[in-house]
């Protein structure tokens, strides 16, 4: 009997012949193996070892289609998931990526990713493989956050590919979804009461953050970030150019959406004109700084500003479990300092703003984002009754 059921044979574009072939083998113990036999791009004889005929077959049809793409990777070569997520860590920081961006993907990495698929080989990993790790990660992990790893894991594969060292991106043909049923939870926005109410309480110094970022929607980063010559006060119109991450560093906004100019309301005009005659340029040109001339912190924003002047004008929560030092409930403010961004919206969408230029001021990266989150606020419930009476009327005509 012949030691081979299967030969394969191309001419190279450098003249040697690649010859690939199935053989059977017979183990000492008499187990049959099927061994699929082939040289690789750079001459090197490879082989990878089967239980059945059938799958060493469709193993050499693959590595003959990636071959001749030049994109092949033999699974003896090829390094581990941990050792590729290392690589794309690398990356990320060496394309600049925010810190905080950066620590997420590490968290990724390090809590999600590594200790479940880390030791398998990028050569050995298939979609179905995806599939079988999204199902893993959904046992424990909220639909969110298995999203996100494995965007993540793609990411991997993408630096993989870049570097030559994965043929494919398995992640990129696995649609993985998960069984999230919950309804998208409405943002909380201040009444208009309530938000006259902070414009009345926002005195001193800070008033002008406030009111910035209540007519502009403006993120707590890029208002910590924003400098005077992205003002332009005779315009009414503030550019956002960058932002202040949680460590003080400035970058430029997530996404090429975040870029945008962004009109000012007449009262945020004053109060940024009489910011600007307050405070000393420093050598940032920060619109909102520190006593220091350093980007504020947020936490100090939220302790020291937001906080005790919600809690001064009665819009508060007390909390369940903390107490303050007389033993009484501790005051917590009602709504978060991203509340303002929501009312902004809210006011934008109120005016009739069309959609899309909502998603433009905000600086959403898509107009899903838009509509995921305010999309309750675009309904028009007497439109609606208008509509469906009139499609009453025409049908009993």
């Amino acid at each position: 009997m012949k030691n081979y059921c299967k030969t394969h044979s191309r001419n190279l574009k450098n003249g040697a012949v690649e010859m690939a072939k199935v053989r059977k083998r017979t183990l000492p113990s008499g187990e049959v193996r099927w061994l699929a036999d082939y040289f690789d791009a750079g001459g090197n004889r490879r082989a990878k070892q089967f239980d059945k005929r059938k799958d060493a077959d469709a193993y050499l049809v693959k590595v003959r289609r990636d071959l001749q793409l030049g994109v092949h990777v033999a699974d003896s070569t090829s390094i581990t998931i941990k050792d590729a997520s290392k690589l794309w860590l690398e990356r990320c920081a060496a394309e600049g990526l925010e810190r905080s961006t950066r620590d997420a993907y590490a968290q990724h990495v390090n809590i999600h990713i590594v200790p479940l698929i880390g030791a398998r080989k990028l050569s050995q990993f298939n979609t179905p493989h995806v599939h079988a790790f999204a199902d893993e990660l959904a046992k424990e992990r909220s639909p969110a956050m298995v999203k996100r790893v494995v965007r993540s894991l793609g990411a991997i594969f993408v630096e993989a590919r870049r570097r030559g060292l994965a043929a494919t991106n398995p992640v990129s043909d696995a649609k993985v979804k998960t069984n999230d049923r919950r309804k998208l939870k409405r943002p909380e926005i201040p009444t208009k009461p309530e938000l006259r109410t902070i414009l009345d309480a926002a005195q001193g110094k800070h008033r002008a953050l406030i009111v910035t970022a209540l007519f502009s929607g403006l993120r707590a980063s890029e208002l910590r970030g924003l400098r005077w010559n992205a003002v332009d006060l005779k315009r009414g119109v503030l550019t956002v150019k960058g932002r202040v991450d949680a460590w003080g560093d400035f970058g430029l906004p997530k996404t090429s959406a975040g870029e945008r100019d962004v009109p000012l309301a007449p009262i945020a005009i004053n109060a940024l004109k009489q910011q600007r005659l307050a405070i000393a340029n420093g050598p940032d040109g920060l619109v909102f700084p520190s006593d220091e001339g350093t980007p504020l912190d947020h936490h100090n924003i939220l302790a020291r500003v937001w906080t005790p002047m919600l809690v001064g004008a009665g819009l508060f929560r007390l909390h369940p479990t903390r107490h303050d030092v007389e033993g009484d409930p501790l005051k917590v403010a009602k709504y978060n300092f991203h509340a303002l961004r929501h009312a902004a919206a809210s006011l934008f969408i109120e005016q009739k703003l069309s959609p899309k230029r909502v998603q433009t001021i905000m600086g959403h990266s898509s107009i899903t984002v838009t509509f995921d989150t305010y999309g309750h606020l675009f309904e028009d419930d007497a439109a609606d009754q208008t509509a469906v009476a009139e499609i009453e009327a025409r049908l009993l005509l």
